[in-house]
């Protein structure tokens, strides 16, 4: 008789994790070893039962990400999916890089959970294929902009943000404490970088830079700084 697919479950949603739990029991080849309904469990349930597969929630009280990561070190034989409603394409990116073998989202139906399961016990990795579309496109974006990315040195990327800010090069110049000249000069740069023919360009350049990038825009900067 071929072994059983040993599971953890953690979640700490009582009634969702119960009923999880309940419908595994009922397939043949699964067997649900323990229950647990916080980051903290999920190392616990890893270390001492060794799970095949250990089913997580992203979204729980502690560190999950972390807790993934010390699973991965302490227990390399368990497998962690993620079991969550998050459609959040951070948090899939962060538990996978933290060492999850799978994402699911918690609309799966239960033939395609059991799949999941199986899947990942046997060493694939699964992750809810419309989600999993969502990732690659957004990977697809990340890649593409990493080859336009436009590298700025560190002087020229403070006077552009300042310059967002709608500082004149004289303004910019005395608040750093340079000459205009070499304003204009690093101003020069930057617009022969950006392909910008003027100010407006390169400042709407920049800012749309920092937003794929996910850095705060000189709007945010000027809200965040004290007057």
């Amino acid at each position: 008789m071929a072994a059983k697919i040993r599971i953890g479950i953690v979640d700490d949603h009582p009634l969702l994790r119960q009923g999880v739990a309940s419908a595994l029991k009922r397939i043949s080849d699964f067997q649900v070893v323990e229950q647990g309904s916080c980051a903290d469990d999920a190392v616990d349930i890893a270390v001492r039962f060794a799970p095949d597969v250990l089913l997580m929630d992203v979204n729980m009280p502690g560190d999950c990400f972390g807790a993934i990561r010390s699973i991965s070190s302490a227990a390399p034989g368990v497998r962690v999916m993620m079991l969550t409603v998050s459609e959040c394409e951070d948090d899939a990116y962060a538990a996978l890089e933290a060492g999850a073998q799978g994402y699911v989202l918690k609309g799966v139906s239960g033939p395609e959970l059991v799949q999941a399961i199986r899947k990942v016990a046997g060493g694939e990795s699964f992750i809810t294929p419309a989600f999993a579309s969502r990732l690659l496109n957004r990977l697809r974006q990340l890649q593409e902009h990493e080859r336009h990315r436009i590298e700025l040195t560190h002087r020229e990327e403070q006077i552009i943000r300042e310059v967002a800010q709608g500082l004149t090069n004289r303004e910019v110049a005395n608040k750093l404490g340079l000459s205009e000249k070499t304003v204009k000069y690093y101003m020069t740069n930057v617009m022969q970088k950006l392909h910008a023919r003027n100010r407006v360009e390169a400042v709407t350049a920049a800012r749309r830079q920092w937003e794929v990038e996910g850095a705060p825009s000189a709007d945010h900067d000027a809200q965040e700084k004290p007057d």
